[in-house]
Order: C-alpha cells, then structure tokens, then sequence
C-alpha cells in the first residue's frame, strides 16, 4: 500500500532553504504579532514589578546624568554648550533605545530556546519584543526632556513632528544589529558580556556627550565613519537645533539602517538554526 507523502503545511517552511527564509520568517514575524504583544507586556511588567519608583527610573535616570554631565562640561571642562541639559537628554534619546534593545535581546536567547521547545514561534519574536520594550522607553523618555525644555525656555518647533521618521530610521537599524547580537548569542555564551563591553567605547567615540566639532584631527575619522553620528544626529537636529537634519546626515542614516536590517536579517535567518541546535 502506497502511502503518498505528508505534505507540510504552507505556514510551515523548510530551514534547509535559504532562497525565500527571509520572506516566510517576516511572514511568521507578522502572523505570531499578538505574541510580540505579550512579550512586550511581560517584560515591561517584570521590569518594573519589584520597583518602588516603577516606570519612574525611566525618568529619573536620564535626569541624574543630565545633572551631573552638565556640571562636569560647564564647570570642570570649562566647555560651554547652549541648554546643555536638552542637548544632552537629545543626543542619549536613540543611544539609550539602541543599547537597551540589542542588550535585551541578547538576553532573550535563554527564553527564546526554553519557549520553543514547548511551542513553535519564530525566534525573530523576542529581538521584536526588545525592539518594542524599548520603544515604550523612548516615549517615556520624552517627558523629561519636553519638562527640561520647558523649564529651560526651549522652543518645540516644528520639527519635532520630524521625530517619527528618526524612530523609524533608528529601529531599523537597531533591528539589524539586534538580530545579529541574538543570533550570536544564542550560540556563544560570552557574546553577551562582549557586547556589553564594547557599547562603552562605542558610546565615547559618538558625538552624544559633546559637540562634534572638539573631537581632534586626528581622531575624526572615528566619529566620521561611526553611523551613531548621523543617527544621533538625526534625532538631535529637529529637537535640539530647531532645523531638519541635512541630506548627508539623512542618506548615511538610511544608508547604514537598510544595511543593518538587510545583513541583520539574512545573518539571522540563515544562522539561528544551526545555532540555537546547537546551544
């Protein structure tokens, strides 16, 4: 008795086939979005469950250093920047949200190889749900700096309608590399840590802190070819400055966000599995 083959179902694709993984996996990103949700939901709530202040350390935290880096450039470095504290809080806003997506997601792996082991769900939910955790954050970060801005007579122009095409920028690029952090990750154990020494000088070497035009001669190079600098850029320009940000600043932004997304995405899917198969 011939028995014919069992065909798999159509949202169920074959691994082995790297033509056409990175379309079904986004396919199954967008079918498995009510998961993301909750992925979201519960971090947030994990997050802040066993905290006296709560959703409060988001708002203080970027308050304190505010405080104490405005002290140290005006007063020790003798460096004076117009309204430090609303140039300062600008420069960390997509900082902030890049370091704490691509850490968290580098922190998923555990959940995401206990959880599909009792479920089927693409593992390209939890780098989304990151994504998402800090996007939360970022909105909440936009308090202290609308209050500082106000308290500090800034003017919010126009541009700050801007804001919603830096996000998108910043996301994508932020996906991109948080892709690869977890697919690492999810094979080597020290990437984590790795990572996290290495956002310290990465932080340093972008124009966040300070004017772009101190930075030496000599080690210009390193803020040049460093996509942070047009990226924070991006997001300093219309709420700092008042003006959209130029075409260069613009085109190397999309420039370096459809890099990372595209490399992010194809190193993800066409590593994850053998990784995590063998973690």
């Amino acid at each position: 008795m011939n028995v014919p083959p069992m065909e798999l179902p159509k949202d169920i694709y074959d691994s082995s086939e790297r033509g056409g993984r990175v379309i079904a996996e986004a396919r199954e990103l967008w079918r498995f979005r009510h998961l993301v949700r909750e992925l979201i939901s519960r971090d947030i709530k994990v997050r802040y469950k066993r905290s006296f202040l709560g959703v409060g350390w988001t708002l203080l935290g970027p308050l304190m250093q505010m405080a104490a880096l405005t002290v140290a450039f005006s007063a020790i470095l003798r460096y004076e920047v117009p309204n430090y504290p609303v140039y300062f809080l600008t420069g960390t806003l997509f900082w902030t949200f890049f370091s704490q997506a691509t850490s968290h997601a580098a922190n998923l792996t555990t959940d995401a190889l206990e959880l599909s082991r009792r479920i089927y769900l693409p593992r390209s939910a939890f780098v989304a749900s990151a994504l998402g955790v800090a996007l939360v954050n970022v909105a909440v970060s936009l308090v202290p700096l609308l209050v500082i801005a106000l308290l500090t007579g800034h003017p919010i122009r126009a541009t700050w309608l801007f804001l919603p095409v830096a996000i998108v920028l910043g996301a994508a690029f932020t996906a991109g590399v948080g892709l690869v952090i977890f697919t690492l990750a999810s094979r080597f154990m020290d990437v984590r840590e790795t990572y996290l020494v290495l956002l310290q000088p990465w932080f340093f070497v972008t124009p966040i802190l300070y004017p772009r035009e101190i930075v030496p001669e000599r080690f210009q190079p390193l803020v040049r070819f460093n996509p942070m600098t047009y990226l924070v850029e991006v997001f300093r320009a219309p709420l700092y400055n008042g003006w959209l940000p130029g075409w260069k600043t613009i085109l190397f932004s999309c420039l370096a966000a459809t890099v990372s997304l595209a490399v992010g995405w194809w190193f993800y899917s066409s590593r994850i599995d053998d990784y995590a198969s063998r973690s």
